[in-house]
């Protein structure tokens, strides 16, 4: 290389570069503005749906951020703290999941506990919640989780503890979960947690494991009785309704009955009534035409032999052998009345021959 200056050293012409490129007052300037850009530049961010991010200024809380695209004065000015308000958490008392063994480890000195009647369960709960005020759960406590611990522990022992044991082995699981939730949510209020309880779930609750199998045989027990009890409850229920029903049904049909004999009777003593004043106006009238009218119903239903009375008396009439015992009518004649005038019918002598049925 051939060098303009031929007594300059080789050596001095890096140097020289490094001189006129960091020496220039040009340069200086622009890393200021652009370090001073990507500064304003970091406040910059992104909240996600169901996130909440809380601004501080030199410490103290200033503004909540919502969802999308949004900015604060670069660091150390203001800082973000972005919370998730809509993700159900979850805590466990007396058990700890071990995802990655894939098992459940006890945790006896958060299990055990004292029943109402001094007995021991052993009681496993799991509690779900949520954040509902993102500045109280990062300012107010140290801790919001190890408090939920010891909040949850504190008030499933006081609901336990009012509780005897056959209510919490059987039937009080729901009472004891509602009473937790609401002492729970009470505790984190008092606490200004900025927590929401949303559920509260018993898992295991069982005596301990040297009376384990006494108590389910006891509980096994009560269980067949309260069987049996709703058993014969649900026959008394449906015994009695069909009872009563059937009760109504006869007497109904008795009363039907007792309505229809008394308007029957009452139709025949008014009929005997009316024909007893018809008779009184025209007796003999009367007496023709219920004689008529008995006629009219008896006959149809006999067997008859009419005889003709002038028949010559070597003929004899062929009858049913069996006449003699059905009873056989034979009319004879009564003689009319002579009496001029006089309307009556001349009715006919029945003699009953054999034994009438």
């Amino acid at each position: 290389m051939v060098w303009e200056d031929q007594n300059q050293n080789p050596n001095q012409v890096p140097r020289d570069i490094f001189e006129r490129i960091f020496m220039d007052p040009r340069i200086y300037m622009t890393a200021f503005f652009a370090g001073i850009l990507l500064w304003l530049l970091s406040g910059i961010y992104f909240v996600q749906e169901g996130e909440v991010g809380v601004i501080r200024r030199f410490g103290k809380e200033v503004k909540q951020a919502m969802p999308g695209i949004n900015y604060h004065l670069p660091w150390p000015i203001e800082q973000r703290n972005i919370v998730n308000i809509a993700n159900i958490r979850r805590a466990e008392i007396g058990f700890r999941s071990e995802t990655s063994m894939g098992r459940l480890q006890r945790v006896i000195s958060e299990s055990l506990m004292l029943t109402g009647d001094e007995n021991i369960v052993d009681a496993q709960m799991i509690i779900q919640y949520k954040v509902q005020d993102p500045s109280k759960f990062l300012f107010r406590l140290r801790d919001p989780e190890d408090t939920l611990y010891a909040a949850s522990e504190v008030a499933l022992r006081s609901v336990v503890g009012r509780t005897t044991i056959d209510e919490v082995l059987t039937t009080g699981r729901g009472h004891i979960q509602s009473e937790t939730r609401a002492f729970l949510q009470k505790l984190m209020d008092d606490y200004q947690s900025g927590v929401q309880v949303t559920e509260v779930k018993l898992q295991v609750v069982d005596p301990p494991d040297q009376v384990k199998d006494a108590f389910h045989e006891v509980v096994r027990a009560r269980e067949d009785r309260e069987r049996l009890i709703n058993q014969a409850k649900g026959y008394k229920e449906d015994l009695i309704p069909r009872a009563r029903g059937q009760a109504q049904k006869t007497i109904r049909e008795s009363e039907a009955y007792k309505g229809e004999r008394v308007l029957k009777a009452q139709g025949d003593a008014a009929r005997f009534l009316a024909l007893y004043e018809e008779y009184q106006k025209a007796k003999q009238v009367t007496r023709d035409r219920l004689y008529l009218e008995t006629m009219e119903r008896i006959l149809p239903k006999a067997p008859k032999f009419v005889v003709d009375p002038n028949v010559q008396t070597n003929i004899v009439p062929v009858v049913d052998p069996s006449a003699a015992y059905l009873g056989l009518l034979e009319a004879q004649p009564k003689p009319a009345s002579n009496e001029a005038g006089s309307s009556k019918l001349s009715y006919p002598e029945f003699s009953v021959r054999g034994g009438g049925r």
